[in-house]
Parts: structure tokens; sequence; C-alpha cells
């Protein structure tokens, strides 16, 4: 039996929105908005952070397939470092809401708080759980998000950036320490803005 949300409670011009990456100390966060289609059913939408890789990945083809639209924003480094993780998430979740091809009436937004939007917003706390269109955003932009922490892993090697997503591991911890930042490294963040001051104290010492 397919285990998921009840697509029954899909309604008509709702439009989900959730974001990846606030806890991350490298990468953009990244943010979907999704319409789904009411009559083209999509079997074991749920919290992507239930799923395996392996049902995110086939869910994410058929979610951009059978929506009545989607959209995939994010918020770069540069923006999350002057803007502040949260501000950064707001403006992301916001240009997904304003790039989607068709206008919801209502967006309901995984969280407790809503960005500014141009149509009638409303806050679901853990919503990405128990309303299908915010698990359908929260799988887009997580197999997202993955993904380019995979490719990032060939550019910066050494950092296990494919493995943990970002995410302050021990071993991302050790490894920025060891090797110091990267240029997608989140400077606003404390144990990155560590690892800048002690290489600059190196850098200095050495003078």
């Amino acid at each position: 039996m397919q285990m998921g949300l009840d697509f029954n409670l899909v309604e008509d011009l709702v439009a989900g929105v959730d974001e990846v990456g606030r806890g991350p100390l490298c990468g953009a966060v990244v943010t979907a908005a999704v319409i789904l289609d009411p009559n083209r059913p999509i079997l074991g939408l749920n919290d992507s952070k239930k799923l395996t890789e392996a049902r995110r990945e086939a869910l994410f083809d058929e979610i951009r397939e059978k929506a009545l639209s989607f959209c995939i924003a994010r918020a770069e480094v540069e923006e999350i470092d002057q803007l502040n993780i949260l501000q950064a998430t707001m403006l992301a979740m916001q240009r997904a809401v304003e790039g989607l091809h068709v206008t919801p009436k209502l967006a309901l937004i995984d969280g407790n708080r809503c960005p500014k939007l141009a149509v009638p917003a409303a806050p679901v706390v853990k919503g990405d759980s128990q309303v299908p269109a915010i698990a359908a955003a929260s799988i887009l932009a997580k197999v997202t998000r993955d993904r380019e922490m995979s490719a990032f892993e060939l550019i910066y090697p050494g950092y296990g950036i494919g493995g943990h997503k970002g995410y302050p591991t021990p071993v991302h911890l050790e490894a920025l320490a060891r090797l110091g930042p990267t240029p997608i490294h989140r400077r606003s963040f404390a144990p990155v803005r560590a690892a800048w001051e002690a290489r600059d104290g190196v850098c200095n010492a050495l003078i």
C-alpha cells in the first residue's frame, strides 16, 4: 500500500510553499511553490524528509509533470549574508510564488510566518506533513538543493558536501577548520565566520 497524504485534501488553486536549506553552513536556500491539480492524483506525497532519496526523485518528476503550476526559487549565499537567513528565506519564498504562471487564490506556507505576497497567505506549522501541496513543494526544493550539493562535492572536494548537504556535521566542521571556507560558505554563520577569522589570523601572522 502506498503511504502518503490524502490527495482528496487538495484544493483548487491553493499553492503550497516550502523551503530547504535554512540550517546549512553553505549553499543557497531553495524554495518551491506548487499548485496541484485535484484531477491528477499523485500518490505518496509526504514531508520530503520522510521519503527515501529514490522516492523523492521519482516524485520530483511526477510533481513537475502533473502540477497545474510550480516554481523553484532561491536566495543565494550573498543574499543570506546580507539579509540574514530568515529574511533571505522569505525573499526566496516570495520569488517562488511570484514565479507561478497560475495565480493562486491562497498560498499556504510551511512554518509559523509568511512572506509578503500579492495573494492571501497563511502559515501552517509542520505543513509539509499535513498539506499535499506543501509536501510537493518540499520535495521539489529538497531534490533541487540536494543535487546542487552533490555537484559542489566535485567542485570543493574534501568537505563531504555531497553527504551532509552543507549541514554542520562533525565531518563538515572538521573540514571547515582544516581547509578553510569556500566561496559557497555563509560568512554570517558562526562556524564559518570563525573559520574566516582563523584563516585571517594565520595570514596576518605570516605577514
